[in-house]
């Protein structure tokens, strides 16, 4: 079965920012406001994403109040991968609203008809449906994101990538302390070291739970990129 596509161009608007994300440096999705951005800057991070689709299908309602008939088009439908679980375990691909926590209260009555469309739609096609705001988006994951963001061109040996990697593959997890403290002894390197292991975090190689705060006793593995 052929995935969606895009089923409506995103245009500039006045009103907001609006331009194209590159996804994993392959692909440009359509964004229209910088929580949208912030969206899909999130989504490229997951290694548990495997991609994202923006205005992924138009959908029919019914307004109670008004008797009209609407088309609603959600934001994106965002795919996931399998990794090592088990098929009956798949992740349900998620069809997002992201919408500024401010308007959706304000709006909620108006916008409910075609929300409910959205979840109807959603379970026929073996989706779920959510309303992302600032507090799903702009969290911690997203603050750690950033901070990463200006280690991620820098350049190291490789030889010296993958022994800190050899190590956590052997180890399963480790800490940040212990590779900093096996791999780059002494102050000039240590400092090196951290920097490597943020570029490690950044370019994917390491992963780590993003929704806490970073410490030395931070854990970090190898992620499951399949």
């Amino acid at each position: 079965m052929p995935l969606p596509t895009s089923v409506r161009k995103i245009g500039p608007t006045r009103r907001s920012v609006s331009g194209y994300y590159a996804f994993r440096g392959e692909e440009s999705i359509a964004f229209e406001s910088t929580l949208e951005r912030d969206f899909l800057i999130k989504a490229d991070f997951d290694v548990s994403v495997l991609g994202v689709i923006s205005q992924p299908c138009e959908i029919p309602f019914h307004h109670p109040v008004t008797g009209r008939r609407y088309t609603y088009t959600p934001d994106y439908l965002v795919y996931y991968r399998l990794g090592n679980r088990h098929y009956k375990d798949y992740p349900k691909p998620l069809l997002v609203e992201v919408k500024p926590r401010e308007k959706w209260l304000e709006h909620w009555r108006e916008w409910s008809p075609k929300w409910k469309a959205a979840m109807r739609h959603a379970n026929n096609e073996g989706w779920a449906f959510r309303i992302h705001d600032e507090s799903r988006i702009r969290d911690k994951t997203l603050d750690n994101i950033t901070f990463l963001a200006r280690y991620k061109r820098m350049v190291f040996p490789s030889v010296e990538s993958q022994a800190v990697l050899n190590t956590v593959r052997e180890m399963r997890v480790a800490t940040l302390d212990y590779l900093l403290s096996r791999h780059f002894m002494g102050d000039i390197y240590r400092a090196e070291g951290i920097a490597h292991l943020w570029h490690l975090l950044a370019t994917r190689q390491l992963d780590c739970d993003m929704a806490q705060s970073f410490s030395p006793l931070s854990e970090v593995w190898v992620p499951d990129h399949e």
